[in-house]
């Protein structure tokens, strides 16, 4: 919205700040964040008026859970989301087609997450609305948003880059409106399953916005693209601001998730940014790369299969709870540490990501 400012630069010089992404993702990070900041108390007090019992513990799981976190209310996602968009709305070039279809898939999953999270919230149960179903409709939001990223990208769209290997693509064609959903579907889900302990999915995934809003930047300025030999993706240099957004509402949500938290993100919140993330790395033509800036998500999504898969074929287990930073709490690491040292992991797995950007 504030974009259209810079139309007036004849009349009013400093306006023609608007113009610059990085001076507009800086905007947008401090909109979200004190948007979060602003309205986070009012919504944590009516969210735990609403919900009572707030969100369901899982009893199987380490026994300090049923006592620090029992009655906390959960859909925190509803305070990121709301920071995200309206920061958005207000700093981001909305004549750009990708703003509107990263906020679609972000909107979507967040509604799907919302419907889980008042399910499990009023019949006090883990399980949601059925999983199938569920995955259908991430499915179909995914493939609607992939096949509008066909329609108005660039030749480069259906391609599938190789890091580290300079000016070899596979062009996937139609192949790709079944491959990039499946890699917005994954992030989604695999962020989902990282949240489960303060603090523990939202850190990783500003790492991760960072990360990816420095791609977007690059990706979409014809000079940066160019130096860097990677494919350039006109309009996508916006998706920055939308990262940007994404971090100040995180930081924002933090102050309140924070050990012990006052409210959790529950689906609402990650499947919305899990699937921003990865709706982001398909448009900026880096999805491989999401794969290694978002590892600790695919660590955390991989020990679930695996769990799953090992006690169906053989009845034994391979962690000793899944996801995998249960396991680590069995093993009797505290949360602090878990989270701190996925936080970590999650920081150097960025930079590996960035790397590649200039290993061509």
């Amino acid at each position: 919205m504030l974009f259209w400012l810079a139309s007036f630069t004849h009349v009013f010089s400093p306006l023609n700040l608007f113009r610059y992404i990085t001076f507009r993702t800086a905007g947008a990070t401090a909109t979200a964040l004190f948007f979060v900041f602003f309205f986070g108390p009012s919504t944590i007090a009516a969210l735990r008026l609403k919900q009572g019992k707030g969100q369901p513990i899982r009893e199987d799981g380490p026994q300090s859970h049923l006592l620090t976190k029992k009655g906390t209310p959960t859909m925190g996602g509803l305070m990121i989301l709301s920071g995200l968009i309206v920061s958005t709305l207000i700093w981001a070039n909305l004549a750009s087609r990708y703003v509107w279809i990263v906020l679609l898939v972000t909107v979507g999953f967040g509604l799907i997450g919302f419907y889980d999270d008042y399910l499990k919230v009023t019949k006090q149960s883990h399980k949601g609305f059925s999983g199938r179903l569920r995955l259908a409709l991430e499915a179909g939001i995914a493939i609607v948003a992939c096949f509008a990223m066909m329609k108005v990208g660039s030749a480069h769209t259906t391609e599938l880059a190789l890091p580290a290997i300079k000016g070899y693509v596979i062009d996937l064609g139609y192949l790709f409106l079944i491959f990039a959903p499946l890699i917005i579907v994954g992030a989604g889900n695999a962020v989902n399953l990282t949240d489960g302990l303060d603090g523990l999915a939202i850190v990783p995934v500003m790492i991760a916005a960072a990360a990816f809003g420095i791609i977007a930047y690059v990706v979409g300025n014809a000079i940066y693209s160019e130096y860097l030999r990677i494919n350039y993706v006109p309009g996508t240099g916006e998706l920055a601001v939308v990262c940007g957004a994404l971090i100040g509402a995180g930081l924002g949500f933090l102050w309140f998730n924070a050990p012990p938290a006052q409210i959790f993100m529950g689906d609402t919140g990650s499947l919305a940014l899990g699937g921003l993330l990865g709706t982001v790395a398909v448009a900026v033509k880096h999805e491989i790369v999401l794969a290694i800036v978002g590892g600790l998500f695919v660590v955390e999504a991989l020990s679930v299969i695996v769990q799953v898969i090992s006690f169906k074929l053989t009845g034994k287990r391979v962690f000793k709870m899944a996801p995998i930073h249960h396991h680590f709490e069995q093993l009797g690491w505290s949360e602090p540490q878990v989270v701190v040292r996925f936080w970590i992991i999650a920081f150097v797995l960025a930079l590996v990501g960035l790397s590649t950007l200039k290993l061509r």
